[in-house]
């Protein structure tokens, strides 16, 4: 076996839930004759809690409730919404290790990743906190002509809901709602039905905070859920995380009924290294491996692809796959565990499958993560870091976003042999060079068409006061999450044109 494997005799410590309920209007709710599916820690594979699959009904009464709210809630003062969201970032800072254990136990992303989604989630709050600052409009004396004033000022819509992924059960749904409710509407957020408790730990959060009933609300469920939520005709706009099909099926149905779309996509993103950045690969190593395998590589700014440029080939390949086996696999509550199971047994499968076909489709195989075991979790979720070396662009390896941790490594000639297989992918979510040079940097940042840009950084994670960039079929719609694109998206503009008789 190709990673170390931390081992844990028992799960003590973990934590075990009843339901998952919904949340709207101000109170808790298990709705009557809706379905139950069981939440699995990816580590032990044991059941920890249930979660509701609200029907279409339950998915109406929830927006109501938002509905009802949107009136008192948009005519309270921003710099008041604002005292909401200082509020739930204290109670947040409080909780922030508990947060982070509950993700770990619902999705399997080691402590620290997690630790690092809540600190994202929080920076998202104290970001949309700035809102009468945001949401200002702008105004000119005499702008129409003489004696007539214009000014343009930013309105709220109504209600706004958000379809989120598994990946980041937290941090996604704060790239949304806090600048949703900061800007005075009202907000429905649906989960992941696989990882639904750190959310439902949020809404308790919210709660003590006391934020207005109807103002925030929770609906767990699947895909009767979501197209409930994209036909309501009160919701004015979606937000989404996922897949590539599941992104543009959510923008066409929610886009051909008149609302607002931010869907963000899948992706195949690309770590260059350039032969001047070999003598310093020591100390970029462990930035490739973060990349490449944080969070079992299940995020959408992982580094699947190395592309290796001339003579820097196999310094990088040893380097990586020197480090790659270094990897401790186990439960992420372990300390000194670096890589946690896949979220389910069906996505380990998945990705197994085609690190097979890779062998089969000629690829060489430096590093392989099938068959791991950790001593007491034998029924996890586990795959373990896994290297190709020889892609070649035609390859499923080199082609699909796998959601692994496994890394794709192809030699090139040149960088600008590099920059045409990177933009020859239909996903442009996100690329990143390693040099020294900065001329190579700037041709890679120019010529990249990808919305996320790394300068010897293998994540390219923009803070929460820059938008979460996307392009191509890692993106469908306009205005992006997080920052002042996020204000834009849950705004709409009105132009004054005033005289005074």
């Amino acid at each position: 076996m190709a990673a170390t494997a931390a081992a844990r005799p028992h799960h003590e410590g973990d934590l075990e839930f009843g339901i998952a309920r919904n949340y709207w209007g101000g109170r808790w709710v298990v709705p009557d004759g809706c379905a139950l599916l069981d939440v699995v820690n990816p580590a032990t594979a044991r059941r920890i809690a249930q979660v509701v699959l609200s029907d279409r009904a339950e998915v109406q009464r929830a927006v109501g409730a938002a509905e009802a709210a949107f009136p008192q809630w948009r005519r309270t003062p921003p710099i008041e919404r604002a005292r909401y969201l200082f509020k739930l970032k204290e109670v947040m800072e409080r909780e922030f290790e508990s947060l982070a254990r509950l993700i770990t136990q619902d999705h399997g992303k080691t402590l620290d990743d997690a630790r690092g989604e809540v600190r994202r989630a929080i920076e998202n709050v104290e970001t949309a906190a700035g809102i009468p600052t945001l949401m200002m409009g702008y105004g000119l004396e005499d702008g129409a002509a003489r004696g007539i004033d214009e000014y343009m000022i930013r309105v709220p819509l109504g209600v706004f809901a958000a379809v989120c992924p598994f990946n980041f059960p937290l941090m996604v749904p704060f790239w949304f709602w806090p600048y949703a409710v900061a800007c005075g509407n009202t907000f429905v957020v649906k989960p992941s039905e696989q990882v639904p408790l750190a959310m439902t730990r949020v809404f308790e959060l919210l709660e003590e905070v006391g934020f207005p009933p109807g103002v925030m609300n929770l609906v767990h469920g699947a895909r009767e859920t979501v197209d409930a939520l994209l036909d309501d005709a009160r919701i004015q706009g979606i937000s989404f995380v996922g897949s590539t099909p599941v992104a543009r099926y959510i923008y066409q149905r929610a886009a051909a009924r008149g609302k607002r779309v931010q869907a963000q996509g899948g992706a195949k993103n690309a770590l260059v290294v350039m032969p001047d950045a070999v003598p310093v690969l020591e100390s970029l190593v462990s930035n490739i491996l973060s990349s490449s395998f944080g969070a079992a590589g299940q995020r959408c700014l992982a580094g699947s692809v190395l592309l290796t440029v001339g003579e820097a080939h196999r310094e990088a390949v040893e380097c990586v796959v020197e480090g790659a086996r270094k990897i401790k696999v186990g439960y992420g509550l372990e300390p000194g565990v670096e890589l946690g199971p896949v979220i389910s047994a069906a996505a380990r499968d998945r990705i197994t499958g085609a690190i097979g076909e890779g062998e089969q489709s000629g690829a060489r195989l430096l590093l392989d993560g099938r068959g791991v075991r950790v001593e007491g979790f034998e029924d996890g979720y586990f795959v373990g870091p896994t290297v190709f070396d020889q892609v070649t662009p035609e390859m499923r390896l080199a082609q699909e976003e796998l959601f692994g941790p496994v890394l794709s490594v192809s030699n090139v000639a040149s960088l600008q042999e590099a920059i045409e297989r990177i933009n020859a992918s239909p996903f442009g979510n996100a690329a990143s060079i390693y040099t020294q040079s900065g001329k190579a940097a700037r041709e890679f940042r120019y010529h990249i068409v990808a919305g996320n840009i790394g300068i010897n950084v293998g994540i390219a994670a923009p803070m929460a006061y820059f938008p979460f960039a996307g392009m191509k079929a890692s993106f469908f719609g306009t205005l992006h999450g997080q920052g002042r694109d996020a204000v834009e998206f849950f705004t709409d503009k009105r132009v004054v044109i005033e005289r005074w008789l």
